[in-house]
C-alpha cells in the first residue's frame, strides 16, 4: 500500500511512501507522528488506521489546516 507523504512546498508534488516503512518506524515502540498529502484517498488512509489498530497500536488522525484555502490542508496521524 503507497501513501503520500504530505508536500514540502505548496508547489511541490507529494511523494511515495510504503506502509512498509511506516511501519518499521513504528516498531521501534515511541510515538510516532506522520504527515500526509490531501491527494490520498480516505479509504487508503482508513485501511492504513485498521491495519494498526489490528496490531494493537492506538492511532489518532486530524486534518491540519496550514493556510486560509480550501485545499491547505495535510493529515496528522499519531500511532503510539
Amino acid at each position: 500500500m503507497k501513501l503520500l507523504k504530505a508536500r514540502v512546498s505548496t508547489n511541490a508534488k507529494p511523494k511515495a511512501i510504503e506502509l512498509d516503512a511506516i511501519e518499521k518506524q513504528v516498531k521501534d515502540g515511541e510515538d510516532n507522528f506522520f504527515y500526509f498529502d490531501r491527494e490520498n484517498e480516505h479509504k487508503v488512509l482508513n485501511e492504513m488506521l485498521e491495519h494498526f489498530e489490528n496490531q494493537g497500536k492506538n492511532i489518532l488522525m486530524k486534518e491540519v489546516k496550514y493556510g486560509l484555502g480550501d485545499l491547505d490542508y495535510m493529515y496528522e496521524v499519531h500511532i503510539y
